[in-house]
């Protein structure tokens, strides 16, 4: 699999009928192991280790209604109050992020609503604070640690 910027992390990996599956900490049960999987479950590691987010307050892969259409995010990490504090959208590695990552994810937090935003291939990483007062993204080196 694809070496990616995030930390080594040790995972539960499974075969069944030529088919791999990883085991994902927050659905608990094993997710079948694509590249974009890959990113994802490394980057929730990223989120509970190192920016000490809980993995209770962690949803992955849930549904919002957006313009009519059914809409499925990556990770959303929750404050203690149940407000979205981070929306993450995961691209495979493979995956270049350009306009149309950045419309996505903006178009989702209309509905979501987060503090900050961070869009990943695993390689790249993006991180930005959601200004709602000026309606402004404003790019961010990291996002904090979850307080």
């Amino acid at each position: 699999m694809f070496n990616l910027t995030f930390p080594k992390y040790e995972f539960r990996l499974k075969k069944i009928e030529e088919k791999r599956f990883i085991f994902d900490e927050i659905r608990k049960k094993y997710i079948e192991f694509t590249p974009e999987e890959w990113v994802r479950q490394n980057c929730v590691k990223f989120l509970i280790d190192k920016k000490k987010y809980f993995s209770h307050l962690i949803s992955i892969e849930k549904t919002i209604k957006l313009n009519g259409l059914t809409k499925r995010f990556d990770i959303i990490a929750y404050d203690i109050f149940g407000n979205v504090d981070l929306l993450v959208e995961c691209k495979a590695p493979n995956i270049i992020i350009d306009q149309k990552s950045f419309d996505q994810i903006i178009t989702y937090d209309k509905v979501i609503n987060a503090k900050y935003l961070m869009l990943t291939n695993g390689i790249i990483n993006y991180y930005c604070e959601v200004n709602k007062i000026d309606k402004k993204i404003n790019f961010l080196k990291d996002i904090p640690v979850y307080k």
